[in-house]
């Protein structure tokens, strides 16, 4: 078994799995998106794009691209809530809904990532 691949496989469906939790809830409301679960998904994917570095093959480095759009999705949402709520005071019902939409698409990247995780670990031959 090889560690490295366990800990990414680990890393990958945790991003995914906290990321959904983000995701799920009235797209607008604020009360239904905590920051800090946006804060993990977000720590939690640069942790896997950093072990998933220094694969050579063609699919990770597919899997190394899902990665970064997730993580750029993930930083944008990051800073746009930031910037709502330090600078301007408030986070409003577009921002929410713009936060809330890169969450999703950060969620896609990392729903790719799994299902090229799994095609890999159905592909191996023992």
């Amino acid at each position: 078994m090889n560690t490295q691949r366990v800990w990414f496989a680990f890393f990958i469906v945790l991003a995914l799995t906290l990321n959904f939790g983000f995701f799920v809830g009235e797209i607008d409301n604020p009360l239904h998106h905590n920051p800090y679960e946006l804060f993990f998904a977000l720590v939690v994917s640069l942790i896997a794009t950093v072990l998933k570095i220094g694969d050579r093959s063609h699919l990770g480095a597919v899997l190394l691209a899902t990665s970064l759009v997730a993580d750029l999705q993930l930083i944008v949402a990051a800073v746009m809530w930031g910037y709502a709520a330090q600078v301007t005071g408030e986070v409003s019902v577009s921002v929410m809904a713009s936060i809330v939409s890169l969450a999703g698409g950060a969620m896609l990247a990392n729903i790719t990532s799994v299902i090229l995780l799994i095609a890999e670990t159905i592909q191996l031959k023992r």
